[in-house]
């Protein structure tokens, strides 16, 4: 985030040559004083009444509403077994069905680790039972449910694996041998019998997950190397990491060999060596493979995993990540420091948050330095909390910051999108990083997130109860219960975003050791001692790395947002620009109620309020700023762009983006010779000499506009395209100089009597390559005046 860039880098330079870094999974590390910090285990937290224990709540009702046998429908079919309930639908109702599962598993893990909840628990070892009953159907140790189209007709993905077995292996980089990801699904489920097992600690757990990895393990180990390379090009999610976690629970040495041989080397080789080749990248692909080599490193104590997992975070959460603390656009990587023309509806996967604060866990176990949680809560705050909404507990998949902007939530049996699943798990983990403790026998208690919450370790003859206001005033108060005979330091983190804290100790101001960010505390402790902080809230303004004029503003830990009106009615205003006389900061007042007013450019009064808690509401995160001498050079040419934009908006009845995952299944999109590129910042397919694309696109009845966009200097390559079988010729060309590409219209007549609403279009590279950006279908011109 452009705020954090300049303490990140300080951080991550400071420590360059440590190597001797990690964190557990509940087991011991093979590498002696690798770990230097670890969460206090969340069964001696609680929290007490805030957002963080609403959407927690709203969570576990929705874990209970959710039926295993359900979320096993493929499963059961897989194994020749009846399946007692029809599928759900959505992603489950496609190939890539089973992820929901494990993340549902690790859920429900997570929520019996916290609070022992017996309801959970109960479904937990139901859906375990079963999982055992379909193993032992197959009688290999698979267990699975994706499936594949072949032939016309959907068949068990068990055969995709079997390919690989002997050999076959085929990726376009989003499907194995035509199955969607099936070993990102894999990892989902052996991460979740991984957690049922070290959470949960049910029984049941352990014997699935051996036998499934030994099938799994069977299929890989006879690769080679360049065969292993080619699997691993299709999204394989952290399944280096899911070995590695079985090595660290059983000892085996054959997980450690299979997770050091499950390394992509075309992404993590640039990183180990220091090289952001990010640019392009589908994003959440990456981050899970870097959460592995950090796992591996804490079982290896090998250097150069360690350094390129801090590499790593250091360039996606210095260099790719917006304000929120989300990173991507449309699910992928941009150049870095280039984010001004990917504020879109489309940014901040919520997967890709979720994984970063994976990572981050690990990084700060290795090195426990405040400056780590400032990253950690801000993603919680500004995008956890504002991805769920907590009367339904529901989920988005894009956080979307541009102006107007609303979020879109899943339906709860009809969606199971990857951030439904890792939603589950974000909201199951809030007790688990509010205390941490050294692992040196210092006796060192770290509070590094203020969430109301009570701790009860009896092992530690600890008990305190930590009361906040925060993170809508900077004040909190920690009350000892209960407290060890001998002197124990408390080390209090001291946010970057807050300067002047004050703290006392039973009303009396208190001595304090300063270290690593924290306020440290060494005393005997007694009953009811009370430790006040005080850590004052400042309005700050944090701006776009490569448009220093366009900003967003924080109030301490929280963006604050416009509100642009309700999610439900359209937004038809102008983006909100601000003319500022100073700072920009300076263009806000508070409004006595914890939120800020200002006016906009055109005179429009403006509320900020927390970014995080606007749910059902249309926001504006990112202001465009000028001076009044500024303003007035472009109001016109702005208040143009901004409409001409809306008319676009009008006009687009479909949009469909190659080269992207989830817009290529929502687009029915199929292609036998062609391959997933990238080009200033945008995904798109390459259509070899003579190859074609076909996909389905959503139009309106009257005539249409079917617009191309290739790279200008593309424009003039033949290639020919039909809708629903017709030629369409070229009917116009536009060009987008700002970003080098042309847009290549083709005009679609009105629809007959039979017309059907979705059109099949066809793209045909001629005798040169055709490489397709973006295709959009408009009303034309003439029918758009008169909707």
């Amino acid at each position: 985030m452009s705020g954090m860039r300049s303490t990140r880098r300080e951080l991550l330079v400071g420590t360059a040559a440590a190597a001797s870094l990690g964190l557990p999974l509940g087991a011991a590390s093979a590498a002696s004083g690798v770990v230097r910090a670890e969460p206090v285990p969340m069964r001696y937290v609680r929290l007490k009444p805030s957002p963080f224990q609403d959407a927690f709540a709203a969570n576990r009702r929705y874990l209970l509403s959710l039926d295993p046998e359900r979320l096993l429908h493929n499963f059961y079919v897989s194994a020749g077994l009846p399946a007692p309930g029809p599928v759900y639908g959505g992603w489950e109702a496609q190939g890539i069905a089973g992820h929901s599962l494990g993340h549902w598993l690790s859920a429900c893990a997570l929520v019996v680790a916290n609070t022992g909840d017996r309801a959970i628990a109960a479904r937990l070892d139901h859906a375990l039972a079963e999982m055992a009953r379909i193993q032992a159907a197959h009688g290999d140790g698979y267990i699975g449910g994706t499936t594949v189209e072949r032939g016309g007709r959907t068949v068990d993905g068990k055969i995709v694996f079997e390919e690989v077995r002997r050999g076959d292996i085929r990726t376009g980089g989003f499907d194995l041998n035509g199955g969607w990801v099936p070993l990102y699904t894999w990892h989902k489920v052996q991460a979740g019998l991984t957690d049922a097992h070290r959470l949960a600690g049910n029984p049941r757990a352990l014997p699935v997950l051996l036998a499934m990895a030994g099938y799994l393990a069977g299929v890989l180990e006879p690769l080679t190397d360049a065969q292993m390379q080619q699997v691993l090009r299709a999204e394989h999610g952290g399944l280096n990491e899911s070995f590695a976690n079985l090595h660290a629970i059983t000892g085996a040495p054959r997980w450690l060999r299979l997770a050091e041989k499950i390394r992509h080397k075309a992404v993590l080789d640039p990183l180990t060596a220091g090289i952001d080749s990010l640019e392009g990248l589908h994003a959440n692909t990456q981050i899970p493979k870097v959460i592995g080599l950090a796992r591996l490193h804490e079982l290896t104590a090998r250097a150069d995993q360690a350094a390129a997992a801090r590499f790593f975070h250091a360039r996606v959460t210095g260099h790719h990540s917006y304000v929120i603390g989300g990173n991507s656009e449309r699910e992928h990587f941009g150049a870095p420091d280039r984010l001004a023309a990917r504020v879109t509806e489309a940014t901040c996967e919520a997967c890709n948050s979720y994984n970063m604060m994976k990572l981050t866990r690990h990084l700060y176990g290795w090195q426990p330095d405040a400056r780590w949680f400032d990253y950690y809560e801000r993603v919680q705050l500004n995008h956890i909390l504002a991805h769920q909404r907590p009367d339904t507990g529901q989920f988005v998949y894009f956080m979307p910051l541009a102006s107007g902007a609303r979020r879109s939530y899943s339906m709860a049996e009809d969606s199971f999108w990857c951030c439904v699943g890792s939603g589950m798990e974000s909201h199951a983990k809030h007790a688990d990083s509010i205390f941490w403790h050294d692992t040196g026998g210092g006796g060192t208690l770290y509070v590094n997130l203020y969430i109301p919450s009570r701790l009860d370790w009896p092992e530690r003859g600890v008990a305190l109860d930590l009361d906040t206001t925060m993170p809508f005033a900077g004040r909190a108060t920690l009350t000892i219960g209960r407290a060890p005979r001998t002197a124990q330091r408390i080390a209090l983190r001291m946010p970057g975003w807050s300067s002047g804290a004050r703290l006392m100790v039973n009303g009396r101001p208190a001595a304090v050791v300063a270290e690593r960010g924290y306020a440290i505390l060494q005393r005997r402790w007694a009953a009811g001692d009370r430790i006040d902080i005080d850590l004052p809230m400042r309005l700050t303004a944090e701006a776009l790395p490569d448009d220093p004029s366009i900003v967003a503003f924080l109030h301490g830990p929280l963006v604050m947002a416009a509100d642009l009106g309700p999610a439900d009615a359209p937004f038809d205003g102008v983006e909100p620009a601000l003319v500022t006389k100073g700072a920009a900061p300076d263009a806000l007042a508070a409004d006595g109620s914890g939120g800020f007013r200002t006016t906009s450019a055109i005179g429009e009064p403006l509320s900020l309020r927390p970014f995080f808690a606007q749910h059902e509401r249309r926001t504006a995160v990112y202001f465009p700023t000028f001076s009044a001498a500024g303003w007035s050079a472009a109001r016109t040419d702005y208040l143009g762009r901004a409409q001409e934009a809306k008319a676009l908006a009008r006009r687009t009845v479909d949009i469909f983006h190659p080269g992207e995952m989830q817009p290529e299944r929502d687009h029915d999109f199929v292609s036998a010779r062609s391959d997933v590129v990238n080009w200033a910042g945008r995904p798109g397919r390459r259509l070899r000499p003579g190859a074609r694309m076909d996909f389905a696109m959503t139009r309106a009845e009257g005539p249409a506009i079917l617009r191309v966009m290739v790279v200008a200097g593309d424009a003039d390559r033949p290639m020919a395209v039909t809708v629903d079988g017709q030629p369409v010729p070229p009917t116009g060309r536009g060009d987008r100089t700002g970003e080098r590409f042309a847009l290549l219209d083709h005009a679609i007549p009105a629809m007959g009597a039979q017309g059907r609403p979705r059109a099949m279009v066809s793209i045909i590279a001629g005798r040169d390559d055709a490489v397709i950006y973006e295709v959009r279908m408009l009303t034309a011109p003439d029918a758009a005046s008169t909707t």
